[in-house]
């Protein structure tokens, strides 16, 4: 999985403190008690070398079953006996005890070797939030795409439900295998037609699937370069680490054509096509421009690119935001 490193080193760091603090105030507790019941102490480190105790039992000479059977019993006994003083004295018997939020890791992020579904949800929801699209992915997801809004064309209707069901495959089914990514995509549409909405439940999908997605505007993504190149302060993004735009497992650019066209946006955008393609990784962009309009917009090896090896996605029919807003 490629989930964001800088999200896992901070997940990580807090879940090393959230299992320092839990033992921590469970010590601030035991204290507590030894305060009030002086006798305690003497239980608990009876239980203390219990282990020691056994280990030189196995190792010793003669009848080692019974004579780590008769330990057993005696250690069920001083439980038994600590856990009556706790409650004569109005404590419950696992006051000591740490109190983890997750009781499956123990506050550790890991069972075994996997990972708990504890930490991989804080991972998802940091990725949700760090992918730039934290908001919209409450919001916009598959299940809640309607069809209701192409259904005034036939063959609009048509080439939509086929767009959606090969976009949902596309992220249920998001892997990467042997440093390879599934396909590049290009959505090509006028504007309201539902391309930010599918690119965000694309988002969501593969973010839940534990990798790593970026997403900006074309101009947010420019103005991220140019603040990373000329230091303008203007930056809309992820100026103090354009790398992101390079190193996510997915990257979502969208409005591509709104950006201000020169010979450094254009550097920047091939760079970053050019770059993603040969290391194999997946970018969505979408753009309100079509296959003539790019080739008339950005020089050949980015057209070429677009039109050539991402595969097109046409975006059909009306306005969803003007439908929505008339028949309010």
């Amino acid at each position: 999985m490629g989930y964001n490193k800088e999200n896992f080193k901070r997940i990580r760091a807090e879940y090393e403190t959230k299992t320092f603090r839990a033992q921590a105030e469970a010590d601030a507790r035991r204290e507590e008690l030894y305060a009030c019941i002086p006798e305690l102490r003497e239980l608990d480190r009876s239980l203390s070398e219990f282990g020691l105790r056994i280990m030189k039992a196995a190792l010793s000479e003669g009848d080692t079953e019974r004579h780590v059977a008769a330990l057993r019993a005696e250690n069920e006994r001083v439980n038994r006996a600590r856990k009556a003083l706790l409650e004569r004295n109005g404590f419950p018997a696992d006051y000591s005890e740490p109190k983890y939020e997750c009781d499956a890791c123990r506050d550790t992020g890991y069972v075994g070797i996997k990972m708990c579904e504890c930490m991989r949800r804080s991972l998802v929801e940091a990725g949700m939030q760090s992918s730039g699209l934290g908001s919209l992915m409450q919001k916009q997801s598959f299940e809640n795409f309607s069809m209701d809004y192409y259904r005034t064309n036939a063959d609009h209707l048509r080439i939509m439900e086929d767009n959606y069901r090969y976009l949902y495959r596309y992220a249920h089914n998001f892997k990467i295998e042997d440093g390879k990514s599934p396909e590049s995509v290009l959505f090509l549409g006028g504007t309201g037609l539902g391309k930010t909405h599918l690119s965000t439940a694309i988002a969501r999908v593969v973010t839940e699937r534990g990798y790593d997605v970026f997403y900006n505007s074309a101009v947010g993504m420019i103005s991220d370069f140019e603040s990373r190149r000329f230091g303008n302060g203007l930056a809309m993004g992820n100026a103090e680490d354009t790398s992101a735009y390079i190193e996510c497992d997915l990257l979502i650019i969208d409005d591509l054509g709104t950006e201000v066209v020169n010979q450094f946006t254009t550097s920047c955008l091939y760079y970053v096509l050019n770059t993603r393609l040969n290391l194999q990784k997946s970018t969505i962009i979408s753009t309100n421009l079509v296959p003539a309009d790019l080739r008339k917009t950005y020089s050949d090896r980015i057209a070429s690119r677009l039109t050539g090896e991402f595969h097109v996605v046409p975006f059909y029919g009306v306005d969803v935001r003007k439908q929505k807003l008339q028949s309010r």
